[in-house]
């Protein structure tokens, strides 16, 4: 495991999103249930127009109206970006001066500027903890991922849940 990884090798392709108006309750619940370090918030158009991490909720906890707060009260506005093509130790380097936990790369098509990958502390800590890259095959370009009309289709029947235990309540 002495190769020099770029980030394309240990990133993940794909970035959790969520609108400006998610309530912080909400955000929290979902970096929990799938150990993310952070999210893109979206604008309606679904420009990129913020992060969210956990360090961002933390401080949206501290206050008093924290039950009350959205995504677009607490996100921070700039985007920490890095090009897939630079070496891990280099983004490892990046995360720390920036004092983030994650950083995004960007795709810009047809006016709209949107994520595309991202990698996280996570990540790294995955890649100094594995024995081999087999440990490791869910990430980077190379991984295999779902068909994209699959993973439609479980956003759908979890939004459906969603829907259906809010109108039982």
């Amino acid at each position: 495991m002495n190769d020099i990884l770029l980030v394309r090798d240990l990133m993940t392709v794909g970035v959790p999103t969520c609108s400006a108006d998610t309530l912080v309750t909400d955000l929290a619940r979902f970096l929990l249930e799938n150990t993310l370090e952070g999210l893109i918030v979206l604008d309606p158009e679904g420009h990129a127009v913020g992060t969210i991490g956990q360090d961002d909720l933390v401080k949206a906890y501290a206050r008093e109206d924290w039950h009350h707060l959205t995504a677009e009260q607490i996100m921070r506005e700039d985007i920490p970006q890095i090009p897939p093509d630079i070496p891990v130790t280099a983004a490892a380097q990046i995360m720390r001066d920036q004092g983030v936990r994650v950083l995004f790369l960007m795709h810009h098509a047809d006016g709209i500027h949107w994520p595309a990958g991202m990698i996280s502390y996570r990540h790294l800590l995955r890649h100094l903890a594995a024995q081999d890259y087999a440990e490791l095959r869910d990430l980077g370009i190379r991984a295999e991922r779902e068909a994209p009309l699959k993973t439609f289709i479980k956003r759908r029947e979890a939004a459906r849940h969603k829907a259906s235990s809010h109108q039982e309540e």
